[in-house]
């Protein structure tokens, strides 16, 4: 099926005069927050406003510059065999870090598997972030140290972690917030809809930041929901707010000032940062079969870096120097990931079996035996062909 007759297959059916009578005609553009145009020019909002010196607008763009560089050698990596799987971040990079900016010291932050901005932001060191999808960690990095919780692969799940940390925060009387980062494919996950309704029944200090990235692996968002995600909100009894996601700006903004509502004890907020997953889903998708090249042409309009660097050269906040330099600082993190991941180990295949069950089981002796017989029959036929 091409992208063109899915387009047409998903058009909802009318069922009767009264519904289609009811339709409100939709605007092209979705009405969000936003401080920098995709064209470079600074704009104003009447409920976000943000005041950042030359160094503090250099330092966001550094910090895009570089966590694209880092993720573009991650996604080259595992297409050279020494990853197992990757989740690229490209084109989210101002929903990340403008989020992760926002966040203070002594917030506590549950991610998905694709926050590698946002682990940036929280100090984690990006080869701990390859470690995992290498196969040779967990995670590689304690938690509480940066009060950044590890990689969460169920969809969703970490919603409801995130919740329950928040509620235990309240309790002892902390003043710090919790920030739960998800894609808008999760916000169908009931998972997600049991996190808000606790956190509004418990006034938990939640920040629900959602990622819609326009595609749940092949699916848009359309089929996820018939209203702005954001929307949800209203019916849990919270706000909600739809940001511009490739405005690293407004991203902060809108993001500082659910957190410090929160912190306030005014509860929880759904921040939707409208943004778009450049690339695929992760690095054994193929998202050419599914989406249109028009469609990423269009957003490749709205890139968050160029879009900052745009400002930051007509504002004169920046000369040739700094991009200079900052190229040069690219290429010696991409060497230093590189070179990092090919020293690590080999993943052991029989580590997976290792620790299931405390006291053993017999079904997994029995799985573990099956498949040392399957790793010894490719040395075997190694052998035979000598």
């Amino acid at each position: 099926m091409t992208v063109e007759s899915t387009a047409a297959a998903r058009k909802p059916r009318r069922s009767s005069k009264r519904t289609s009578a009811a339709k409100k005609p939709q605007s092209s553009e979705p009405q969000l927050v936003q401080l920098l145009t995709p064209e470079g020019e600074r704009v104003e909002h009447p409920d976000y406003s943000i005041d950042l010196s030359a160094d503090e607008l250099r330092g966001l763009y550094r910090d895009m510059v570089l966590t694209r560089r880092f993720d573009a050698e991650a996604t080259a990596l595992q297409r050279q065999g020494e990853l197992g799987l990757w989740a690229s971040l490209l084109g989210q990079e101002a929903a990340q870090i403008g989020s992760g900016r926002a966040l203070r010291d002594d917030d506590y932050v549950f991610p998905t598997y694709r926050e590698h901005g946002v682990a940036w932001c929280r100090g984690v060191d990006p080869t701990n972030l390859l470690g995992m999808f290498r196969g040779v960690n967990h995670g590689g990095w304690d938690p509480n140290s940066n009060n950044f919780h590890l990689y969460t692969i169920v969809i969703g799940s970490q919603t409801l972690h995130a919740t329950g940390y928040a509620m235990g925060v309240a309790k002892d009387g902390a003043e710090s917030a919790v920030i739960a980062y998800f894609g808008d494919g999760a916000s169908s996950q009931g998972d997600v809809a049991e996190s808000f309704t606790f956190s509004a029944v418990y006034n938990a200090p939640v920040v629900f930041f959602c990622q819609n990235n326009q595609w749940a692996i092949s699916e848009p968002t359309e089929r996820q929901t018939r209203v702005p995600l954001y929307q949800r909100a209203q019916g849990y009894g919270f706000p909600g707010v739809r940001v511009d996601g490739n405005d690293v700006l407004a991203c902060l903004a809108v993001t500082r000032s659910a957190l410090e509502r929160a912190r306030r004890g005014e509860g929880p907020t759904l921040v939707e940062a409208f943004t778009y997953r450049m690339g695929a889903h992760t690095t054994s998708d193929d998202p050419t079969k599914y989406r249109a090249d028009e469609e990423r042409a269009a957003w490749e309009a709205k890139d968050p870096i160029q879009r900052l660097r745009t400002y930051l050269e007509k504002a004169e906040l920046a000369d040739e120097a700094f991009f200079t330099g900052l190229d040069e600082e690219s290429e010696t993190l991409g060497k230093r990931v590189r070179e990092a991941v090919r020293a690590m180990p080999d993943p052991d295949p029989m580590a997976l079996f290792e620790h299931g069950y405390a006291d053993g089981s017999s079904l997994v002796d029995e799985e573990r035996a099956q498949f040392a017989a399957y790793q010894a029959s490719f040395a075997d036929s190694a052998e035979e062909g000598k």
